[in-house]
Parts: C-alpha cells; structure tokens; sequence
C-alpha cells in the first residue's frame, strides 16, 4: 500500500489551504511549519499519512475539511474509524433538539451529511471497512437523516395546524417507503432516494383553532420533507429526492391513505412496480408499531403471489429487453451500473427470482442481495458457481461505484477519463476487503496495477455476469427480434439529449431539427403522465408508439406532421378505444398520417372530432365520397338513428355527419380521387344538405309552439333561402361561410294557427329565420355548423333578416348598389319550393338584364375592385395574395361579373349560371369572348383555385411567394384591361 499511495498524485492547492484553515482557526496549535511536517507525511502508519491519502482519494473530503475546519481539527486529535460512523440518528437527535427554525435545519442537516459522508470517504480510502459496511452505513445515514427530519416537522406541523388523527382520535403518523438501494440497505455514495409517503387513515387535524385534513396535513409534510432534503443552499443538499415510483406516478398524490394504497396496488399496480417494491423498505422501523406491521401486510400479497408466479415471466422479459435495449441505445460501454454486465444486471437476476418464487420460499422476502445470492444456490435456481460469480462481481462493481461517487459526490457510474481519477479507482480496487459466501471477511487481491490491468478486471467481472443474465431468463423469440425498435421505451424511460439525438439520426431526422423535435416529445409525454389513463390504455399506448413515431419521421414534413399527430392522440389518451384502433388497424393509422402529412385541417378536425377516427377503417369509403346529389339522402337516413326529441343531440348529429363527410371529402381531394371542381360541388352539396335539416328543425320547433301560416297548404313552408357568393356559385372551399338571404312569400298576409300562441306571419318568418342562425352558430362538442354572413340581405346589416319576395325586388330594382347587383350574378336559390326557387331566378334574371349605361357600370366596378384592393390586397411586393391581389380569383370573380351585367341586357340567357367556369363557357358559346380567352380564364381560375384548396388543407394562408402563377397574373390583368379600362 505504501508504494501505491506514492502512485497517487497529491494536490498542493488542497493541501496548502487545509494548512492556511488550520493557521487561522487553531493559531496555538498549528503554524507554517508544523503544517508543512504533517503534510509531507507519506506513512500510511501514521495518522497524517493517512489523512493524506484520503484527501488525494477525495475531493469531497478535501472540500468538507475546508468548510468545516472543526471537523478538520478533530479527525487530527482523533482518527476515524469504521466503529465511530454509526449511532447517526442518536447523534442527529441531539443537534436537532437545538434546532429551533426550518432555516437552522436546512443547515444542520447538510453538515451533519457532510461530515459523516466524510467519515466514510475515509473509512472507504484507507480500507477500514468492507465494500458492504460501507454501503450499510450509508443506508443507515440516510434514513437517519430522513426519519429524523420527518419528526422534526412533523411536530413542527402539527403546531401550525394541529395533530392528524383518526375518527378515533389517534394520532396519525406519516410513514415512508423506502424503495431501491435505500430499501435493500445498499445506498451509494451519491445516490438519489426514491421515497413513498403513506398515513394509515383519512381524518382531521385537531388541537388548533383551524384544521386541516390529513390528506392536507400529510401532503404538507411530505412537501417540507422533500425540500428540507432536496434543495440545494450554500452548504449543498443532503439528497436527491424522487417520488416516481408513488401510485399514478408524478401525477399522483404525494401522500396516500393505507385504503388508497391498498386499492392502487389490487386494481392497478403493474409488474413493474412488483418488482421495484420487492426492495421496499419502511425506513424507521419500530417492532412495535401496529401501523407499520400493516402497511407490510397490505404490501406483501402485492409483491409475492402464494405459488409461483410464472405468469410474471413475460413481463420480465420485456423489463429484460428494456435493460438491453437500453445498453444499445446508450452506448453504455464503460458505464459501471447500467452498461453489459453491470450492477442493474446483477439486482435483475436477484429480483427475478423474488418475484417468481418470493411467495413460495418465504427467506427470498427479504432486501439484501448479498444475503439472497446464496440463498439462489442453496434453492439450487442458480449454481454456486454462478453465485460466487455473481457475488464477487456485485462488490468489485460497487466498490468502483463507490469510489467513483466519492471523489466529488457526484451521481455517476462512468469510467473516468482523467489521469487522476484512473488512478485513484486503480489505487482503491488493488487491495480491498469483500465478503466471502459464508459472510466471513476476506481480503481478495487482484492482479492490479495499472489502468490496463484494472480495466481487463473489470471486464472479466462484467463477461461473467452479463453470461448468466443472458440466459437466465431465456425467450423463445431471442432470435425474433426485428419487429424491436428503440421507441419501445420512450414513454417509460427519462431518454436524456444524447440517447434523444441518437434516436432522432437513426430516423433520418436532421440535426437542426433536434431541439423542436424533442421539446415536442417531452411535452407530449408529459402531458400523458398527466392523464388518467389506466393500465389497458398505458400499455395501448406503450405497444402504439413504438410503430407510430418510426413512421412519422419516414415523411419528409415530419416537423409539422410530428405535432398534428401528437395532438391527436393526446386528444384521445383517456379513450382507449381509439388508442386500440389505430394499434389493430395498421391501414388505418397509415391512411391517418397521410391525410395529417397532407393536411392540417383534417389534423385539427380529428383532434377536435376523435369520433371521425372511425371514418379510416374503410379506405374505399375515403377514396369514392358519396354522389354529390345523395349528401341528403345520407344526412336524412343518419338523422333517423337519432332521438327526433333529443334536439341537443339532433344538432350535435349534424355537425357530426357534417364532419366526417368534410373528412371524406378532403381525403378523397389529397388521395387524387377527386379533381377541384369535384371538391367544390360536393362542399357545397354538403352544405345545402345540411341547410335543408336546419330549415326543417327550425321549421318543426317554430310550429310546434306558433302554428304555421293560415295561408300555406300543408306541403308548403313559403321560405326560400338563396345562397350567395360561393355558396350560390357552386364554388365552396373547406372553410367558407355561407352567405344567406332568407325570402319568404307574401302573396297573401295571415296569422298562423294550429299552435299554441298565434302570430302575424311576418313575424313567424323572422322568428323562423333567427332559429336557422341560432342552429347553424350553436357551439356544441361537435363545433359550430357553418359560419353564417347576412350582410347581403337588402340594406345589408341595417336590414330585417328575412325579406318578402316583393320588398327584396323592390330593393333590388331600386336601391341596389352596382357592387350589390354583382353579387346577384353569384346567387342561386339552395332551399325552398320549385315555384319559389323560379320566382326569384325571374327576379334575379329580370334585374341582371336590366340595361345599363356601360361607362358607369364599368367605373363603379373598377372603384369597388380599387376598394377592396385597398382594404385586403397584400402590401408586400414579394408575396401574391392568391384571392385579392391583382391577378388574383377577385380579378377572375369580377371579369365574370361585369360581363354578365353588360351583355345580359341584349342577351337574358348570359343571367343563367351563377358559377364563373359556367359564365365563361356560356360568353364563349355567344361569342362575347373568345373561346382562348374562355379558356384560359377557367384555367386560370380552376389552377388558382385548387391553390387555395390545398393551403387550405394544409392550414396556410392564401399568401405565395410573388414568383408562383406569373402567367396566369399577367393573363388575367390582360382580360381586364382589354374590358374595364
């Protein structure tokens, strides 16, 4: 040992500052040259000489001696031994009784872990205790440090807000699991604490003025307790505290009652969670207490079966799949505890058979690994040779893991690659003692000497274990491993940046793309820890995401696709019969990131509408739309499996049909099935269908209450609706309005009869009309039904709602503005009678063919084009606004319109169509264009339109870039010179 410690480089820096600490806080005692004789000392015989290997061994012990030079100071007086670190929660005690705020607690507690930490440190350099004494002894530390501040503010609480008690007026305790290492007694230097809070009954505080109940008060606690350990201050922290393994996880309670327990684990508990509670320990444990033997009673049957559980197997598997995947994935070559053949190996093998057998061979209850590794040969479930094996392995590993740890108190099971570090870990590992199999101390002297030889020790340690791992628990399909992927663990592992980007480069993803993408994936794996999702839907998900993410990033707009898709499925994470669908039906799920690839507003449709999930279980209803002129036909038959008296779900069952028709439709638009003016007529029909069901809702409800007209035969309503814009042109996109003006016919003026209240039968058709706007705007789970505009009824917003077939000619022949008359051209009845829908195309047709002064007509068109221009064109000379910049489909709409009103008048027949490819055709068939220039403006129209469709379905604006459509621009800027100016 002594040529090893001259190995072992020293740190001038540290040593002249211990000497500086100890000049200035023990002048009488120590000065310059005192210090510099200690120093020099390299004896390991002498109590300086081994203060200073154990200083070179630790940067932590350095710095502690640093900042707390009493401590310092009384390891000179008297050295450390193993005896002396122990009686933690005595000592603890003493200094706690004196403690009297929470900002003096904060400060003892990380003291006190730091001095004994420390003594360990040392005892762990200089060989004074086994791998496994030292591991107790943290163990024991930290349920000192943890049950001694529990009951500190335990009863620092129950001043505040009085003492939780049962309904029989006993005091309730908070009791803590500890789970992991903390639980198996087997505590590294730096680990975290994985903790469970639990509190035998529900009930009130009592013994203050205000109380609480105990799921408060126990909440409280566990909260002051996790920052009383976990924050970090000045003098650092004492440890890291983590709550996951808590029932429901990180949205679970922070406390729970016994019965909350007991009914977690007996409905939902996973095998995961078998397995981590088999090292469950109640820490502070006391014979005595009632509580806590029934907490183990409670527990117990969870984790053991009564037989031997081979149903646990597959399970095992999957977790034994995990643990290799995760070496994959990880690159965990010199990674100590989670690389091949590592320490987490070692404890699989162990648990597995806890897990199997525990509730048969009742001495595998128990937590501590080295005492159960012989207890496997001796039940003959592994050899002695393989426990010897696996035995010798287990505390070589943890003596690196420990010393690792120890020279900075940082959490970390990876190989140094620094010079100092290497040595310091040759140096610790060349002369340790371990634990034989019968419990009886043994030095075990490797052939260490240098990196080399370390690092050929440590991997013939790592081959034995990872050997028994591999076939251990063997699996039929071993071999069958192409259907596995990376992803599997996403939802259930905390991938770190390098394991992310790993992943993300073997999808293709690009670099760049990496922080949006995994910002993306976090969230949304947040977001589902959040939900109440159940065990089914967990593992509904786990099973989907893994062939899902694969083939998202195969799309090469997966940066917008990969949010649409996560939206979606956040939207159905509680409802696992979707999550089953799209994981049972692989055409489905495919068919679905096709038309999100392609589509936003089919993305968001779905995400609000998850019902219209049930519309890709038949591609070929996707791909072949209903004949436009049977939407009715469809709506009526759907509209009969509905209660006729339920009128919320009648409603709600329109904005439904229309939905999924809307996802029929747009699919079959990205699918190729249908070309653009195909999507308009079936848009369009679509919507007068639906116009047809809220007319006779309205008209069913306003009849029921007021009768119908006196006038009217039974089969008649008198109403028209006439649609206008593109409603009335046939000309409908995925997201338009419908403009409306509602006529009804006033040939003769009566009361309606028949209801229960009688009224004038104008006022019958307002009330009608306000019923049709009020269905149409209702916003239910389904969405609203169209945007409704009136704006062109007669005197537009100042205007009754609903029009008499004479005050509407009236206006029209009289009061109409130019613009007004041009709308007329784009107008066509879409509900109401034959005789009614022919008596406004006499109207519409008589005032379109009314003569006009030609210069006027021509002026008043080009100000409203210059108006509109002005109020909606974009500004930004490098970008074209496909609808109102000049060029655009207004250009297109307005040639169309000022051809009809011109030369209508010597030819009534142009009035006839109210759609712009119709217009164009008919003024080429008379002559008044060209059948090129007809031609070209359809074509230009039909392309720009088919533009505007497809942003539409992929959520963008109108808005290109100024280079796109150059030559359909300048064309249709040629047409309107050639008419209007």
């Amino acid at each position: 040992m002594k040529n090893a410690m001259k190995q072992l480089p020293s740190n001038p820096n540290t040593f002249s500052a211990l000497s500086e600490i100890l000049i200035r806080h023990f002048p009488e005692q120590f000065d310059q040259n005192i210090c510099q004789q200690l120093f020099s000392e390299s004896n390991l015989a002498t109590p300086m000489g081994k203060l200073t290997f154990a200083i070179n061994m630790s940067d932590f012990f350095a710095e502690t001696l640093q900042k707390q030079p009493h401590f310092f100071y009384e390891i000179l007086q008297e050295p450390i031994n193993l005896e002396k670190c122990g009686q933690f929660s005595e000592r603890l005690q003493d200094l706690l009784a004196q403690t009297e705020d929470e900002a003096s607690l904060y400060k003892v507690l990380r003291q006190f872990r730091n001095r004994e930490m420390a003594k360990l440190s040392y005892c762990q350099s200089l060989n004074l205790g086994t791998v496994e004494d030292i591991f107790i002894r943290l163990s024991q530390l930290a349920e000192a440090l943890i049950i001694n501040t529990r009951d500190w503010l335990y009863n620092k609480l129950c001043q505040e807000v009085g003492t939780p008690t049962d309904q029989h007026g006993n005091p309730q305790p908070l009791l803590i699991l500890g789970m992991g290492k903390l639980g198996g007694f087997e505590l590294n230097f730096s680990s975290d604490i994985d903790l469970i809070f639990t509190y035998p009954e529900n009930g009130e505080t009592v013994g203050t003025r205000r109380s609480i109940d105990n799921a408060k008060f126990f909440t409280r606690l566990g909260q002051r307790l996790i920052n009383a350990l976990d924050e970090f201050t000045p003098d650092g922290f004492v440890y890291r505290t983590d709550m996951r393994l808590r029932p429901f996880g990180e949205n679970g309670a922070l406390a729970l009652s016994f019965n909350g327990m007991e009914t977690y684990y007996q409905e939902q508990g996973r095998d995961w969670e078998r397995y981590a509670m088999i090292k469950g320990r109640i820490l502070g444990a006391d014979p005595n207490c009632p509580y806590q033997r029934y907490l183990r009673q409670l527990l117990r049957p969870f984790v053991y079966r009564r037989y031997i559980d081979f149903s646990v197997i597959q399970s095992l598997r999957d977790m034994k799949g995990k643990i290799e995947r995760e070496v994959r994935r990880r690159g965990l070559v010199d990674n100590i505890k989670l690389g091949a053949g590592g320490i987490r190996e070692i404890e699989f093998i162990v648990q597995v058979f806890q897990l199997i057998r525990g509730g048969r061979e009742i001495a595998l209850q128990q937590h501590s690994l080295l005492q159960l590794l012989p207890l496997l040969a001796e039940l003959k479930l592994i050899s002695p040779t393989e426990s010897q094996n696996l035995m010798q392995a287990y505390l070589f590993l943890r003596r690196v893991e420990n010393v690792l740890q120890a020279i900075n108190d940082q959490q970390t099971q990876q190989l140094p690659e620094n010079a100092l570090d290497r040595c310091r870990l040759v140096q610790a590992c060349a002369n340790f003692t371990q634990w034989n199999t019968r419990q009886q101390a043994t030095n075990v002297h490797y052939p260490i000497e240098d990196w080399a030889s370390f690092y050929h020790v440590l991997q013939s340690h790592q081959q034995k274990v990872r050997s028994v791992f591999k076939h251990l628990i063997g699996d039929e399909n071993d071999n069958e491993t192409n259907d596995e992927n990376e992803w599997q663990d996403f939802l259930d592992t905390d991938f770190n940046s390098t394991e992310f980007e790993h992943l993300l480069t073997e999808n293709g993803v690009s670099p760049q793309d990496f922080e949006e993408i995994i910002s993306k994936l976090v969230l949304f794996k947040q977001e589902a820890s959040r939900k109440p999702m159940g065990v089914r839907g967990q593992d509904v998900l786990g099973q989907l995401l893994p062939k899902l993410l694969p083939q998202i990033f195969a799309y090469e707009n997966h940066r917008t696709l990969l949010p649409r898709i996560l939206t979606i499925l956040e939207k159905i994470l509680t409802r696992t019969t979707y999550l089953e669908l799209l994981l049972e039906n692989p055409a489905a799920l495919a068919q679905l990131l096709q038309l999100c690839a392609q589509s936003q507003l089919i993305a968001e449709q779905v995400a609000l509408h998850p019902i219209l999930l049930d519309e890709l279980l038949d591609p070929q209803a996707l791909r072949n739309p209903p004949p436009h002129d049977q939407y009715h036909v469809e709506l009526q038959q759907y509209l009969l499996r509905l209660p006729q008296d339920d009128e919320e779900q009648f409603i709600d069952g329109l904005r439904q049909f229309k939905n999924a028709s809307l996802l029929r439709i747009a699919a079959a638009d990205i699918l190729g099935a249908l070309p653009v003016m195909k999507v308009s007529d079936h848009l369009t029909f679509l919507a007068e269908a639906v116009l047809e069901a809220v007319v006779n809702l309205a008209w069913q409800q306003l009849t029921l209450r007021y009768g119908k007209p006196a006038h009217l035969t039974d089969m008649e309503k008198g109403f028209l609706v006439v649609g206008y814009g593109k409603l009335g042109g046939i000309e409908l996109g995925y997201k338009s309005d419908l403009d409306l003006v509602f006529l009804y016919d006033n040939r003769q003026q009566s009361q309606t009869e028949g209801g229960r209240r009688h009224i004038e039968s104008s006022q019958f058709y307002l009330k009608l009309a306000q019923k049709i706007v009020s269905i149409f705007s209702m916003n239910t789970s389904a969405g609203i039904l169209y945007d409704i505009d009136m704006r062109l009824r007669p005197s537009g917003e100042a205007g009754l709602l609903v029009n008499s077939f004479k005050a509407f000619e009236d206006y029209q022949r009289h009061d109409a503005w130019t613009w007004e008359t041009q709308s007329l051209v784009r107008s066509r009845a879409v509900y109401g009678s034959e005789d009614l829908r022919q008596q406004f195309e006499t109207i519409r047709q008589q005032i379109l063919a009314t003569p006009r002064e030609l210069h006027k007509l021509k002026q008043d068109v080009c100000a409203m084009r210059q108006k509109m221009y002005a109020h909606l064109a974009n500004t930004d000379e490098a970008l074209f606004n496909i609808k109102t910049d000049i060029g655009g489909i207004t250009d297109i709409e307005f040639i169309a319109q000022y051809l009809v009103l011109a030369n209508a008048p010597n030819n009534p027949s142009l009035s006839m169509w109210s759609d712009n490819v119709r217009i164009f055709e008919i003024m080429a068939e008379n002559a008044v264009i060209s059948v090129k220039d007809a031609e070209q403006l359809k074509h230009c129209y039909t392309r720009l339109r088919n533009e505007i469709h497809h942003l539409n379905l992929l959520g963008k604006s109108s808005v290109v870039s100024h280079t796109q459509f150059r030559n359909e621009r300048a064309f249709v800027q040629q047409i309107w010179q050639q008419l209007l100016q």
